[in-house]
């Protein structure tokens, strides 16, 4: 099935380039001129990916990413002509999935989209279920379990999560976790990393594998002994 794609984009040139793009790359795309419209488009079209601008009329972009968060585990990409570094942190701290600054070229946001489909989709026989201690996480369904209970996970939560799974016992830095995992190369600008291994752990309090904390370098996920 094609994937339903809202952009929520207030100026009509990058609106109309966008869609255009997308829809030559044969998505459904709806759009949306402010975060009043992108509520009611979420509603209607179910989304499969959002291409927010962060630059509302009517709202903090910021916002509408936390207020999508609390709801669903829909991929977003930042689309904004601001680019501070602060910014970039606290948008991907809340939950966003990729981030680009205008001027942008289509072709590189088409190619990210497909990418960010692909990476939250859980590609059909990608893998079989991957099983550390009593922590079972199955790649193809996207579903994770202690023992027998089912544990939910936001979209980056889970990757994180198997990324650790993949490689027990190997120290993996916070750069490289979050250039495998968000896809950002931004060297020193880790926070996210942390804030999404803490609530990691959370979640996975009654694991008996731990991801431990290895100080001045990453992390590492440690089985039972």
């Amino acid at each position: 099935m094609t994937a339903r794609i809202v952009v929520v984009e207030d100026d009509p040139s990058v609106a109309e380039l966008v869609t255009l793009y997308l829809r030559n790359a044969e998505f459904i795309v709806a759009h949306a001129r402010t975060a009043a419209e992108a509520r009611v488009k979420f509603d209607q079209e179910k989304p499969a990916l959002v291409i927010l601008d962060l630059g509302l009329p009517d709202a903090n972009g910021l916002d509408l990413l936390r207020e999508i968060r609390k709801h669903a585990d829909t991929p977003v990409l930042a689309l904004t002509a601001r680019a501070e570094d602060v910014q970039k942190i606290e948008a991907l701290e809340s939950g966003m999935d990729d981030y680009m600054t205008k001027p942008f070229n289509p072709k590189e946001l088409v190619a990210r989209v497909r990418a960010i489909l692909r990476r939250t989709a859980g590609m059909p026989g990608s893998g079989r279920a991957i099983v550390v201690g009593n922590v079972r996480i199955d790649p193809a369904r996207h579903e994770v379990h202690v023992s027998e209970r089912p544990v939910s996970l936001r979209a980056k939560e889970f990757e994180l999560l198997e990324a650790f799974c993949r490689q027990p016992g190997i120290v993996l830095t916070r750069d490289r976790l979050l250039e495998d995992v968000w896809g950002f190369a931004y060297p020193g600008e880790t926070r996210t990393v942390d804030v999404h291994v803490k609530q990691l752990r959370d979640k996975l309090a009654d694991a008996d594998a731990k991801i431990e904390t290895v100080w001045g370098v990453g992390y590492k996920l440690v089985g039972p002994t």
